[in-house]
């Protein structure tokens, strides 16, 4: 009985050791990140890509009002792999058809997110104000 009492504390403590150390690993693993970059910047992006919406798209078909949050996501290659629109609203898949469209229109390849020096799934964020046909820069 004594060996398993002197055994237990050993174990306990052992298991709170390994914890913290992989919580300082996961921490080590994003000093080493770097966020995707578009040629001439985040605002070159929102410019290009605002000037094809209003170009390509008749957003009035949408009757949008107020702020809507763009979710692109970079993969490692450099390209938009995937859209989302917040909030939600009618006809929003249709509208997400027509922002991809609009997005494969601007001119230019981000540069992938990197992390530990390998291209990595990354996701840039990006609002809107219809109400007045600009954008905000939050």
């Amino acid at each position: 009985m004594k060996k398993y009492l002197l055994i237990l504390p050993l174990l306990l403590f052992s298991g709170k050791g390994f914890s913290q150390m992989a919580g300082s690993q996961a921490q080590a693993a994003n000093v080493n990140y770097q966020k995707a970059e578009f040629p001439g910047g985040d605002e070159t992006f929102r410019k290009e890509f605002m000037d094809m919406v209003h170009a390509y798209i008749d957003t009035a078909l949408y009757a949008i009002q107020g702020n809507i949050t763009f979710i692109f996501n970079i993969d490692p290659k450099g390209k938009i792999s995937n859209i989302d629109v917040l909030p939600k609203f009618k006809n929003n898949e249709m509208f997400i058809d027509d922002m991809k469209y609009a997005a494969k229109k601007v001119k230019g390849k981000w540069k992938p997110a990197m992390q530990n020096g390998g291209p990595v799934d990354s996701k840039f964020v990006m609002k809107v104000n219809f109400s007045h046909n600009t954008y905000d820069h939050d």
